[in-house]
């Protein structure tokens, strides 16, 4: 979705909204494909004293698989973000700003690149996620396993067998 920003650049005290949907479907994320709906967005950019801001939030929902015991999570997220937006930058790199040199501006690009750098580096089922057994591979979650809970040293082995 191109945004012409000729108009907002050129006129102090405008606003325009609009809403979109793209598909990030075919990015992929951890060796997955989790974007399982379309993105919404819903776009306002306003022009104030010469700034122009740009607010976009998102909404979509996201599937990928618990990083501690691997259930499948399905999840609705909704992400907000805001950048201000000038026409040529002075100096090489500036974080602060997005540059629209031809005054036009691809939304479509600017949100999947925010909702990228926005998702967690982990997902979980739940905070209190106990994971896998890491002898037996059963989810914790469910219950205890059979395994030994505290396994002795192999070096202190044979002082077991004294024991016993």
């Amino acid at each position: 979705m191109i945004l012409d920003l000729k108009e907002i650049f050129a006129s102090d005290g405008i606003s325009k909204e609009l809403s979109f949907t793209f598909s990030m479907g075919d990015v992929e994320v951890a060796g997955g494909h989790p974007f399982a709906s379309p993105i919404c967005v819903s776009a306002r950019v306003e022009n104030h004293s010469g700034i122009v801001t740009l607010y976009l939030t998102t909404a979509f929902d996201y599937v990928t698989s618990c990083d501690r015991c691997c259930e499948v999570i399905e999840q609705h997220l909704d992400y907000a973000f805001s950048h201000k937006l000038i026409e040529s930058l002075e100096e090489d790199v500036n974080d602060e700003y997005i540059e629209a040199p031809e005054l036009s501006l691809d939304l479509s690009e600017l949100a999947g690149t925010d909702i990228l750098l926005e998702l967690p580096s982990k997902f979980l089922c739940r905070r209190d996620c106990q994971g896998l057994c890491q002898k037996c591979g059963r989810n914790l979650n469910f219950g205890d396993c059979e395994c030994e809970k505290h396994p002795i040293d192999p070096r202190l082995e044979k002082l077991r067998e004294l024991l016993d």
